[in-house]
């Protein structure tokens, strides 16, 4: 018999989500030039995962997080006062920090992490 090392058995709640994500749809967001691929939601806590794309210079508004906000450049840039993150990098802002953004010459596509309600 031969020991494949399987798992024990896991409740459907405690299952691993696997999401297919270059068949998920890109969804338009209430910004123009902004579109996102949302990976994960907690209605719970308002938690949000999700690949995020913006046009060239295109500008998120001013806005306020009310937990922290982290995002990964995957291509391009983002941009807000206090500096540029370029792809591979990482900025991480702390929670009520309010702050306006914009993509770089290239646009950009991040995969950003934060909590709802973002305030407008």
């Amino acid at each position: 018999m031969t020991n494949l090392n399987l798992p024990p058995a896991v409740s459907p709640e405690l299952a691993s989500r696997f999401v297919d994500v270059p068949n998920l749809p890109w969804e338009k967001t209430r910004f123009p030039g902004i579109e996102q691929k949302t990976l994960l939601v907690d209605k719970a806590t308002g938690l949000v995962t999700a690949l995020m794309k913006m046009a060239p210079g295109v500008k998120l508004p001013d806005h306020q997080h009310v937990k922290i906000e982290q995002t990964f450049v995957i291509e391009g840039s983002l941009c807000c006062p206090e500096g540029e993150c370029h792809a591979g990098q990482f900025v991480w802002r702390p929670a009520g920090t309010r702050h306006h953004a914009w993509a770089g010459a290239k646009g950009g596509l991040f995969l950003g992490i934060f909590q709802l309600p973002n305030k407008f």
